[in-house]
């Protein structure tokens, strides 16, 4: 990069990139749309990528690679699930970002890529962060996998879009297929981590890859927003389970290594039989949520669901730990006019939530009459009998920390 594309850079790094390039301005000497697309870059690495923004010299890529790369905190979690070792290979390096993280757990890192440009920022880049272990080797996965030396651990982000551009969530679908090359890569390597689709469900995931091969499951979110299913295979027996959110984590023994056990139902005999009589309210996670773990979650945290597809729990008892959010129920009202107004009088403004309801948010917001925001939530939902209410809550003072 010569100085004045460097100097446009920095003179331009908190513009709107849109309005830079409709300009189209030529300026003597800059690289125009590589500016951009490092301008582009780290204002979007500012959240994304927080060290990486705030490290001179690190080169980045076009948008759609900027789109598609791990977050930092992501990245951070799988150099955890990865442990270490003496030989990593990432067969999908990509921009770069999980190898990074991973790669400073290993005495030896390749990074394998099939496009140039990737692998020339990939260069770089590794080189400004100081990992003097990395290699960063051109080639297709496939073929490159034929031929290597065995690793401790293979790491496989697939591609999840097809030659139109579209999106794909099949694990066979994705690109490079991961299922036929399964045979090839647990021949190569003690473990191999696989990050598929947040929209995969993970039973599924473990039956088309094969159960004996499973043995660590990780769903992970951030702000409570699904992000990556993670699974991670390797010799020996039981499977576990971790649901992340954040900063917590439910970790579920390998003690139930039946994927129908973890995903049991909870029992009808368990429902709450009166919900106005308790007195806390717990919403899952989203991690929580996509396991699907209800019934595991209800014995093991003694609360009881309200209902079978709610997905909402009650205690009359306060319970540390709880993976989700924490309420205390001020009231339960059915949607009787009466009952309304005696316990929404003079509430103007509420966090309104809908789970198993008949009216979608907006259109309950208007029948209400509420506004959003303030410090009252409202849940609308269904019970066990079918009858349809609002529970009115707030949080307590202090919330119990998720583990």
């Amino acid at each position: 990069m010569n100085q004045a594309t460097a100097d446009f850079i920095r003179n331009h790094a908190a513009a709107d990139v849109r309005q830079l390039a409709l300009q189209g301005t030529k300026i003597p000497g800059v690289d125009l749309l590589f500016a951009l697309d490092q301008i582009a870059g780290r204002q979007t690495a500012r959240q994304k990528l927080p060290s990486w923004a705030g490290t001179e010299g690190i080169v980045y890529p076009p948008h759609l690679s900027m789109e598609q790369c791990s977050s930092e905190q992501t990245a951070r979690y799988k150099a955890i699930v990865a442990g270490g070792g003496q030989r990593l290979v990432d067969l999908t390096g990509g921009f770069g970002v999980d190898f990074s993280f991973m790669a400073r757990h290993f005495a030896e890192a390749v990074y394998v890529e099939r496009e140039e440009p990737l692998c020339d920022i990939a260069r770089e880049n590794f080189q400004t962060l100081g990992l003097a272990q990395a290699e960063v080797v051109c080639a297709d996965s496939v073929t490159f996998l034929q031929t290597m030396p065995p690793a401790d651990l293979i790491y496989l982000d697939p591609a999840r879009r097809d030659a139109h551009g579209g999106r794909t969530y099949s694990i066979s679908d994705c690109t490079p297929d991961v299922l036929a090359l399964l045979p090839q890569l647990l021949e190569k390597s003690h473990r191999v981590l696989l990050k598929l689709s947040p929209m995969l469900d993970w039973r599924k995931a473990v039956a088309d890859i094969g159960r004996q091969h499973v043995r660590e499951v990780h769903i992970v979110s951030v702000a409570n927003e699904c992000k990556e299913l993670l699974v991670l295979l390797y010799h020996g027996e039981g499977l576990s389970l971790t649901c992340v959110n954040d900063d917590s984590a439910w970790r579920v023994t390998p003690d139930a290594v039946d994927p129908e056990a973890f995903a049991s139902a909870v029992n009808p005999e368990t429902f709450a039989s009166d919900v106005a009589a308790s007195t806390w309210l717990y919403e899952p996670n989203t991690a929580v949520m996509k396991s699907g773990c209800f019934g595991l979650l209800s014995r093991q945290y003694g609360v009881k669901a309200i209902a079978p597809n709610s997905h909402l729990f009650v205690a009359s008892e306060k319970v540390e730990g709880f993976p989700g959010r924490v309420f205390q129920i001020e009231a339960v009202t059915t949607m009787n006019k009466r009952e309304l107004k005696q316990h929404l009088q003079g509430l103007t403004q509420a966090n309104i939530t809908v789970r198993n309801f008949p009216l979608a948010v907006a259109d309950l917001r208007r029948r209400l009459k509420i506004s959003e925001g303030g410090s009252t939530y409202i849940f609308a939902t269904t019970l066990a009998n079918h009858s349809h209410v609002l529970l009115i809550t707030r949080k307590p003072c202090t919330e119990p920390q998720s583990r």
